[in-house]
Protein backbone atom coordinates (compact mmCIF):
# COMPACT_ATOMS: atom_id res chain seq x y z
CA UNK A 1 0.00 0.00 0.00
CA UNK A 2 1.18 3.44 -0.67
CA UNK A 3 -0.06 7.13 -0.02
CA UNK A 4 -0.41 9.40 -2.39
CA UNK A 5 0.11 13.02 -0.92
CA UNK A 6 -0.79 16.25 -2.90
CA UNK A 7 0.11 19.89 -1.57
CA UNK A 8 0.36 23.46 -2.14
CA UNK A 9 2.54 26.73 -1.49
CA UNK A 10 0.73 27.23 1.87
CA UNK A 11 0.07 30.78 0.84
CA UNK A 12 -1.77 30.07 -1.99
CA UNK A 13 -4.06 27.15 -1.41
CA UNK A 14 -6.08 25.97 -4.51
CA UNK A 15 -6.11 22.09 -4.21
CA UNK A 16 -10.34 21.20 -4.71
CA UNK A 17 -12.02 18.24 -3.36
CA UNK A 18 -13.11 17.52 -7.39
CA UNK A 19 -9.41 17.67 -8.77
CA UNK A 20 -8.07 15.01 -5.62
CA UNK A 21 -11.22 12.87 -6.14
CA UNK A 22 -10.02 12.97 -10.05
CA UNK A 23 -6.57 11.93 -9.26
CA UNK A 24 -7.88 9.24 -6.55
CA UNK A 25 -10.19 7.84 -8.44
CA UNK A 26 -8.26 7.58 -11.46
CA UNK A 27 -5.78 5.55 -9.74
CA UNK A 28 -8.43 3.33 -7.90
CA UNK A 29 -7.08 5.14 -4.17
CA UNK A 30 -9.10 4.89 -0.97
CA UNK A 31 -10.71 7.34 1.47
CA UNK A 32 -8.88 11.22 0.91
CA UNK A 33 -8.06 12.69 4.38
CA UNK A 34 -7.76 16.35 4.17
CA UNK A 35 -4.30 17.71 6.24
CA UNK A 36 -4.79 21.14 5.48
CA UNK A 37 -8.26 22.24 3.64
CA UNK A 38 -7.25 23.71 0.16
CA UNK A 39 -3.43 23.06 1.18
CA UNK A 40 -2.74 19.17 1.46
CA UNK A 41 -4.92 16.00 1.09
CA UNK A 42 -3.65 12.66 0.83
CA UNK A 43 -5.31 8.84 -0.05
CA UNK A 44 -4.12 5.59 -0.02
CA UNK A 45 -3.06 3.55 -3.40
CA UNK A 46 -3.01 -0.10 -3.73
CA UNK A 47 0.13 0.07 -5.87
CA UNK A 48 2.25 2.47 -7.41
CA UNK A 49 0.87 4.05 -10.25
CA UNK A 50 2.70 3.60 -13.92
CA UNK A 51 1.71 7.33 -14.70
CA UNK A 52 3.66 8.18 -11.43
CA UNK A 53 5.34 10.71 -13.04
CA UNK A 54 3.71 12.17 -15.46
CA UNK A 55 0.95 12.51 -13.24
CA UNK A 56 3.57 14.73 -11.59
CA UNK A 57 4.57 16.51 -14.13
CA UNK A 58 0.86 17.35 -14.55
CA UNK A 59 0.31 18.19 -11.11
CA UNK A 60 3.33 20.62 -11.29
CA UNK A 61 1.76 22.71 -14.03
CA UNK A 62 -1.05 23.19 -11.65
CA UNK A 63 1.46 24.27 -8.85
CA UNK A 64 0.42 21.50 -6.83
CA UNK A 65 3.17 19.16 -5.49
CA UNK A 66 2.19 15.16 -5.73
CA UNK A 67 4.68 13.29 -3.32
CA UNK A 68 3.83 8.89 -3.18
CA UNK A 69 5.30 6.55 -0.60
CA UNK A 70 4.77 3.39 1.11
CA UNK A 71 2.11 3.98 3.61
CA UNK A 72 4.17 2.17 6.41
CA UNK A 73 6.83 4.14 8.43
CA UNK A 74 5.90 7.42 7.32
CA UNK A 75 6.85 8.88 10.59
CA UNK A 76 10.17 9.48 11.35
CA UNK A 77 11.95 9.51 14.80
CA UNK A 78 14.67 12.24 13.13
CA UNK A 79 15.03 14.89 11.17
CA UNK A 80 18.32 15.71 9.42
CA UNK A 81 18.38 18.65 7.25
CA UNK A 82 20.95 20.80 5.21
CA UNK A 83 20.93 24.72 6.31
CA UNK A 84 21.88 26.69 3.06
CA UNK A 85 18.78 27.44 0.59
CA UNK A 86 16.90 25.29 3.03
CA UNK A 87 16.25 26.08 6.27
CA UNK A 88 16.91 29.28 5.50
CA UNK A 89 16.33 31.42 2.30
CA UNK A 90 19.74 32.57 1.76
CA UNK A 91 23.34 31.08 1.09
CA UNK A 92 25.50 32.32 3.66
CA UNK A 93 29.02 32.39 1.86
CA UNK A 94 27.27 34.33 -0.91
CA UNK A 95 25.73 37.11 1.42
CA UNK A 96 29.94 37.38 2.82
CA UNK A 97 30.90 37.46 -0.46
CA UNK A 98 28.60 40.15 -1.56
CA UNK A 99 30.08 42.39 1.79
CA UNK A 100 33.61 41.72 0.65
CA UNK A 101 32.69 42.84 -2.87
CA UNK A 102 32.84 39.86 -4.76
CA UNK A 103 29.18 38.61 -4.32
CA UNK A 104 28.26 37.77 -8.43
CA UNK A 105 31.69 35.81 -8.74
CA UNK A 106 31.24 33.40 -5.50
CA UNK A 107 27.32 32.88 -6.19
CA UNK A 108 28.12 31.83 -9.77
CA UNK A 109 30.50 29.63 -7.97
CA UNK A 110 27.94 28.57 -5.38
CA UNK A 111 25.45 27.65 -8.25
CA UNK A 112 27.28 25.27 -9.99
CA UNK A 113 28.58 23.69 -6.66
CA UNK A 114 25.37 22.68 -5.96
CA UNK A 115 24.43 21.60 -9.11
CA UNK A 116 27.00 19.07 -8.71
CA UNK A 117 29.10 20.94 -11.71
CA UNK A 118 32.28 21.31 -9.85
CA UNK A 119 33.96 19.42 -6.27
CA UNK A 120 31.97 20.97 -3.17
CA UNK A 121 35.77 20.70 -1.12
CA UNK A 122 37.53 22.42 -3.76
CA UNK A 123 34.94 24.73 -4.70
CA UNK A 124 34.03 26.22 -1.23
CA UNK A 125 37.91 26.64 -0.86
CA UNK A 126 37.88 28.96 -3.97
CA UNK A 127 34.71 31.03 -2.25
CA UNK A 128 36.59 30.71 1.09
CA UNK A 129 39.79 32.28 -0.40
CA UNK A 130 37.64 35.70 -1.82
CA UNK A 131 36.63 36.05 1.69
CA UNK A 132 40.24 37.30 2.91
CA UNK A 133 40.67 40.12 4.72
CA UNK A 134 37.29 40.56 5.57
CA UNK A 135 36.64 41.82 9.35
CA UNK A 136 34.97 39.19 11.77
CA UNK A 137 32.26 41.25 12.80
CA UNK A 138 30.69 41.12 9.13
CA UNK A 139 29.50 37.65 10.02
CA UNK A 140 27.04 39.36 12.80
CA UNK A 141 26.12 42.01 10.40
CA UNK A 142 24.78 39.67 7.82
CA UNK A 143 22.92 36.96 10.52
CA UNK A 144 21.25 40.18 11.86
CA UNK A 145 20.58 41.84 8.11
CA UNK A 146 20.63 39.13 5.61
CA UNK A 147 19.21 35.91 6.77
CA UNK A 148 16.27 34.75 7.15
CA UNK A 149 14.45 31.46 7.99
CA UNK A 150 12.99 29.46 4.87
CA UNK A 151 8.88 29.41 5.55
CA UNK A 152 7.62 26.17 7.61
CA UNK A 153 11.08 25.74 9.47
CA UNK A 154 9.54 26.52 12.91
CA UNK A 155 6.69 24.73 12.60
CA UNK A 156 9.00 21.57 11.06
CA UNK A 157 11.61 21.76 14.09
CA UNK A 158 8.99 22.18 16.81
CA UNK A 159 6.57 19.78 15.27
CA UNK A 160 9.35 16.78 15.21
CA UNK A 161 10.41 17.63 18.93
CA UNK A 162 7.07 17.68 20.22
CA UNK A 163 6.33 14.67 18.59
CA UNK A 164 9.58 12.90 20.43
CA UNK A 165 11.93 13.28 17.40
CA UNK A 166 15.75 14.43 17.28
CA UNK A 167 16.58 17.40 15.31
CA UNK A 168 20.03 17.94 13.51
CA UNK A 169 21.38 20.22 10.94
CA UNK A 170 24.32 19.57 9.36
CA UNK A 171 25.71 22.35 6.37
CA UNK A 172 28.34 22.36 4.32
CA UNK A 173 28.68 26.26 5.81
CA UNK A 174 29.73 27.99 8.30
CA UNK A 175 29.18 27.25 12.48
CA UNK A 176 28.90 30.86 12.95
CA UNK A 177 25.98 30.58 11.05
CA UNK A 178 24.34 27.08 11.93
CA UNK A 179 25.12 27.91 15.60
CA UNK A 180 22.85 30.95 15.62
CA UNK A 181 20.17 28.98 12.71
CA UNK A 182 20.06 26.38 15.33
CA UNK A 183 19.15 28.40 18.02
CA UNK A 184 16.58 30.38 16.36
CA UNK A 185 15.04 26.68 14.87
CA UNK A 186 15.59 24.85 18.12
CA UNK A 187 17.65 21.74 16.36
CA UNK A 188 19.23 19.90 18.87
CA UNK A 189 22.32 19.50 16.65
CA UNK A 190 24.59 21.44 14.53
CA UNK A 191 27.44 21.06 12.68
CA UNK A 192 29.13 22.93 10.00
CA UNK A 193 32.71 24.22 8.51
CA UNK A 194 34.90 26.93 10.90
CA UNK A 195 36.16 29.92 8.96
CA UNK A 196 39.71 30.40 10.43
CA UNK A 197 40.40 34.26 11.52
CA UNK A 198 43.24 36.22 12.72
CA UNK A 199 43.26 39.35 14.68
CA UNK A 200 39.23 40.00 13.80
CA UNK A 201 39.61 39.32 10.28
CA UNK A 202 39.05 35.98 7.92
CA UNK A 203 42.36 34.53 6.99
CA UNK A 204 40.46 33.07 3.69
CA UNK A 205 40.88 29.49 4.73
CA UNK A 206 38.26 26.77 6.40
CA UNK A 207 39.55 24.44 8.82
CA UNK A 208 39.96 20.92 7.70
CA UNK A 209 38.63 18.67 7.30
CA UNK A 210 35.82 20.03 5.19
CA UNK A 211 32.15 19.26 6.09
CA UNK A 212 30.46 18.11 2.69
CA UNK A 213 28.78 14.97 1.01
CA UNK A 214 30.85 12.12 2.83
CA UNK A 215 30.56 14.08 6.43
CA UNK A 216 26.72 14.31 5.95
CA UNK A 217 26.29 10.78 5.31
CA UNK A 218 28.35 10.24 8.37
CA UNK A 219 26.20 12.30 11.28
CA UNK A 220 23.13 10.42 9.34
CA UNK A 221 24.92 7.15 10.41
CA UNK A 222 26.68 8.48 13.89
CA UNK A 223 23.51 9.88 15.13
CA UNK A 224 21.43 7.38 14.27
CA UNK A 225 23.32 4.72 16.37
CA UNK A 226 23.64 6.62 19.08
CA UNK A 227 19.69 6.91 18.76
CA UNK A 228 19.31 3.44 18.53
CA UNK A 229 17.22 3.85 15.43
CA UNK A 230 17.78 2.71 12.06
CA UNK A 231 18.57 5.30 9.04
CA UNK A 232 14.91 4.42 7.63
CA UNK A 233 13.59 6.19 10.94
CA UNK A 234 15.03 9.40 9.44
CA UNK A 235 13.95 12.49 6.94
CA UNK A 236 16.76 14.28 5.51
CA UNK A 237 15.96 17.62 3.81
CA UNK A 238 18.39 19.80 1.28
CA UNK A 239 18.58 21.31 -2.06
CA UNK A 240 22.46 20.70 -3.39
CA UNK A 241 24.49 18.38 -4.92
CA UNK A 242 26.18 17.60 -1.33
CA UNK A 243 23.07 16.53 -0.21
CA UNK A 244 22.32 13.92 -2.25
CA UNK A 245 23.84 11.07 -0.37
CA UNK A 246 21.83 11.68 2.96
CA UNK A 247 18.89 11.97 0.93
CA UNK A 248 19.30 8.63 -0.70
CA UNK A 249 20.46 6.90 2.68
CA UNK A 250 17.38 8.74 4.93
CA UNK A 251 14.00 6.49 5.28
CA UNK A 252 12.43 9.86 3.27
CA UNK A 253 14.74 12.13 1.82
CA UNK A 254 12.96 15.14 0.04
CA UNK A 255 14.61 17.39 -2.74
CA UNK A 256 13.35 21.02 -1.48
CA UNK A 257 13.11 23.85 -4.19
CA UNK A 258 16.17 21.61 -4.98
CA UNK A 259 19.14 22.09 -8.18
CA UNK A 260 18.13 20.44 -11.20
CA UNK A 261 20.69 17.54 -10.92
CA UNK A 262 19.22 16.85 -7.43
CA UNK A 263 15.95 17.17 -8.11
CA UNK A 264 16.07 14.37 -10.98
CA UNK A 265 17.95 11.94 -8.53
CA UNK A 266 15.41 12.23 -5.99
CA UNK A 267 11.29 11.05 -5.63
CA UNK A 268 10.47 13.01 -3.18
CA UNK A 269 10.70 16.20 -4.59
CA UNK A 270 8.93 19.72 -3.66
CA UNK A 271 8.97 22.63 -5.65
CA UNK A 272 6.12 24.65 -4.58
CA UNK A 273 5.07 23.75 -0.88
CA UNK A 274 7.59 24.82 2.22
CA UNK A 275 9.58 23.15 4.52
CA UNK A 276 5.65 22.28 6.47
CA UNK A 277 5.29 19.60 3.51
CA UNK A 278 7.75 17.72 5.48
CA UNK A 279 4.75 17.15 8.38
CA UNK A 280 2.48 16.60 5.71
CA UNK A 281 4.19 13.77 3.88
CA UNK A 282 4.39 12.22 7.24
CA UNK A 283 0.57 12.10 7.89
CA UNK A 284 0.80 15.61 10.06
CA UNK A 285 -2.34 17.29 9.68
CA UNK A 286 -1.80 21.50 9.99
CA UNK A 287 -4.23 21.71 13.25
CA UNK A 288 -0.96 18.88 15.05
CA UNK A 289 2.02 21.01 13.93
CA UNK A 290 3.40 22.43 17.01
CA UNK A 291 5.53 25.58 17.03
Amino acid sequence: MYIATLLTNPDEPHLTDHAVAAQRDAWQGGDIAWLSPGEAAEFPVPDLPDDRWSAWETWQRRGVDLVIQPAGGRRKAMLIADMDSTMIGQECIDELADEAGVGAHVAGITARAMNGELDFEQALTARVALLKGLDESVIDRVLNTRITLAPGGRELVATMKAMGGYTVLVSGGFTAFTRQVGRWLGFDETHANILLAEDGRLTGEVAHPILGREAKIETLARVTRHLDISEADAIAVGDGANDLGMLGRAGTGVALHAKPTVAAQSDIRINHGDLSALLFIQGYRRDEFAG
